[in-house]
């Protein structure tokens, strides 16, 4: 069983690799595997498994396989425009917002001023859901926000272009996608996402205070850095 186990994953993975199957491409259910390789669910189900721990599919309950997109890293320490991201790995960028406002800040806002623009849209590479995102951004720092709807930009693009920050606050988390999440993202409820909190200030006013989710195998975050050296004496 192992040497068929891992033919089969090794095909698979040759025409992930060569761009035959590109992302979101539906994988062979394991019922039709069987019957192309005349061998039992298990040796099956074994290569889909590997396949799927070396994040090359995706594995769905009821919704079968399909090929994962390559994942994007991002520096913690850096604000990454996501447009840019999509766009350096060769993909095409897409851009959807769903929900604008403007209103006045509730209690645990009260750090972005008076007022702040309320905004939420959906990043897509390549045609297919890449990013939820959530933003509340501060009149007080960033007066000029009234003018813009973000119909066309992205708030985060808008924001490195014309808001430079001099501190930031991120918290990042596994979180199970809820319904909402789900559903614009193409995931099963309660599939592994990773959510990336940002807070952002200029001169102790505040700038922005957002929440990205991605689907857990379309993205992560890398951090570089060296030990501490003792001062010296």
């Amino acid at each position: 069983m192992s040497a068929l186990h891992r033919r089969i994953g090794a095909d698979i993975e040759q025409r992930i690799r060569s761009g035959e199957w590109q992302p979101g491409a539906r994988v062979p259910t394991e019922a039709e595997l069987q019957a192309q390789y005349g061998c039992a669910r298990m040796t099956v189900s074994k290569a889909l498994t590997d396949l799927s721990a070396r994040g090359l599919i995706l594995r769905r309950r009821r919704a079968g396989s399909v090929v994962a997109r390559p994942p994007v890293h991002s520096a913690v320490l850096d604000i990454p425009d996501i447009a840019a991201e999509i766009e350096a790995r060769g993909m095409v960028y897409g851009y959807e917002r769903l929900d604008y406002g403007l209103r006045a800040t509730e209690p645990d806002e009260a750090w972005l001023g008076l007022q702040v623009v309320m905004v939420s849209c959906l990043h897509r590479a390549d045609g297919a859901p890449f990013a939820l995102e959530r933003r509340l951004i501060g009149l007080a720092a960033t007066p000029e926000v009234e003018a813009e709807t973000f119909e066309v930009v992205s708030p985060g693009g808008w924001l490195l272009r014309r808001a430079p920050w001099t501190d930031a606050e991120h918290r990042i988390a596994a979180v199970a996608a809820d319904r909402e999440t789900a559903l614009r993202l193409d995931l099963s409820p309660g599939e592994a996402c990773l959510r990336l909190e940002r807070r952002t200030w200029i001169d102790g006013l505040g700038v922005t205070w957002a929440w990205q989710t991605f689907p857990g195998q379309a993205y992560d975050l890398v951090a570089r850095f060296s030990p501490a050296r003792p001062e010296a004496r």
